[in-house]
């Protein structure tokens, strides 16, 4: 076996390749087995998956955005409703996030194996790592290509678990989970990262772009929410998040809102409200047409693939979105030379469109911690999140009263509008059990179609004879 590593800098970003090194090499020098763990996220980072593309399409399969462009190359397809188990960009998803899952394991078990390489202590860090990016990566793959957990507790087919390292096609055989036995797994992983991870990171952007405890902590809140375990959202959400206003984490990293939402999005991105993004730079960029700034942004090289929906149905025009909001006045534009309607400007239109990605915010676990408490806790405390993070954008905004029902739409309407463009929509209406509004299939698509979710790819079936349907 041969892996491809980067030589080992604080900023993984400009690492010059290294010659291919065998398996008795990689874990040879503590420079060499750091290499490894950046290269985990410089997998799962690919434009192909949470770096671009996975963003992109959880947003056009709904009601956010109009097409422009008709491109094929550009997800017009999957923006149509029509999921082709044969169509290129889908099949990246699995191979890219099954290819992330696969590293993760090899280097799980070549750390286990060469106890010697590094301390025990940043032997525990590394493997913590791994297994956060394992689970993120299961828990982003069984969004897009299974039921979703609230139809059925979990019931429905997942996907192969593969918790081993494969260097060959030997146990390409492999039957698919349910997804509570994902869902299982992935909250065994975090449970352990959290265990393992550093408190914190030496430099800002080492503890915006690697993961810590509060990093685990926060993305088990997104899952527990998936699964509506909404006590258990709670819990997590109570480690980092404070009593009451301002809501601010007092444990190991100082999460906070910035005052400023435009700040969240400029460099040097390595505020304490981004938990984690993936970093981009010159030479280490999403690709070409996997840009979130190329796809949606129509100033300067943004190509505006996709405008925004400005009709009843879009966020855009929703009451709760006024033209005083930050996030309207300050992140979008009315029109552009590529589209006579607005567009997003939250990600840069200029190439080589290296914004830093955004996985997880501060924002979000305020957001899911408010949706928990409005379900299953305390509705005062569920307002007071609500209003912390619109109010960070539009402060003199009156939510009035707001029974169970009104506080829920509230929140779940305020995710619409803080993660606008940022990849939640589809995943936010599915993880609900919810019909998906798509512009472009212009029809509801019910839980009960086939489209409801993506098929898996041909390239998995052709290959897996136990994956079944």
């Amino acid at each position: 076996m041969t892996m491809s590593l980067s030589s080992c800098k604080e900023d993984f970003l400009n690492a010059v390749p290294e010659l291919s090194l065998s398996d008795a090499t990689v874990f040879s020098t503590p420079a060499r087995v750091e290499a490894q763990v950046n290269g985990l996220y410089g997998s799962i980072k690919s434009g192909a998956f949470l770096g671009g593309r996975y963003l992109i399409y959880n947003d056009i399969r709904a009601e956010e955005f109009v097409n422009r462009t008709t491109n094929s190359v550009t997800g017009y397809s999957t923006y149509q409703g029509n999921q082709d188990p044969a169509d290129t960009y889908l099949a990246n998803f699995w191979t890219t996030g099954y290819l992330t899952i696969n590293r993760a394991n090899l280097f799980l078990e070549g750390l286990a194996a060469n106890p010697t390489a590094v301390s025990t202590a940043l032997a525990g860090n590394y493997a913590g790592e791994a297994k956060f990016l394992r689970a993120l990566t299961y828990f982003s793959l069984v969004q897009f290509f299974a039921k979703p957990y609230a139809l059925d507790n979990g019931a429905s087919p997942g996907l192969p678990l593969r918790l081993k390292g494969e260097v060959t096609s030997a146990n390409n055989n492999l039957a698919r989970s349910t997804v509570a036995q994902v869902y299982e797994q992935i909250l065994k992983d975090l449970n352990d990262a959290e265990a393992a991870l550093p408190d914190n990171y030496t430099t800002p952007l080492l503890r915006t772009t690697r993961a810590h405890k509060n990093t685990a902590i926060a993305l088990k809140t997104r899952v527990l929410l998936a699964k509506k375990d909404y006590a258990g959202v709670i819990a997590e959400a109570n480690k980092i998040v404070s009593a009451a206003a301002p809501f601010t984490s007092a444990n190991r990293v100082a999460h906070a809102l910035q005052a400023d939402i435009v700040s969240v999005f400029r460099t040097p991105y390595t505020s304490t409200e981004s938990i984690l993004s993936f970093p981009m730079a010159d030479n280490n960029s999403p690709g070409t047409q996997n840009q979130l700034g190329y796809y949606f942004n129509g100033v300067d090289d943004g190509n505006a693939e996709y405008f925004v929906n400005t009709g009843p149905t879009g966020i855009y025009s929703n009451a709760q979105f006024r033209a005083s909001d930050d996030r309207k006045s300050k992140l979008t534009v009315p029109t552009s030379a590529k589209a006579a309607f607005p567009s997003s400007t939250k990600f840069s239109g200029k190439n080589p469109f290296i914004d830093y990605v955004p996985n997880i915010r501060y924002s979000e676990v305020l957001l899911n911690l408010a949706e928990a408490e409005a379900e299953g806790g305390s509705q005062t405390r569920a307002l007071a999140l609500l209003q912390a993070v619109h109010g960070r954008s539009d402060a003199g905004y009156d939510f009035g009263t707001l029974d169970k029902t009104g506080l829920v739409n509230a929140i779940l309407t305020e995710r619409r509008i803080e993660f606008f463009g940022e990849g939640f929509r589809t995943n936010d209406i599915v993880r609900r059990g919810l019909p998906i509004n798509s512009f472009g299939a212009g029809a509801m698509i019910q839980p009960s179609e086939t489209r409801y979710i993506f098929g898996i790819p041909l390239a998995e079936t052709q290959v897996n004879p136990g994956i079944g349907n």
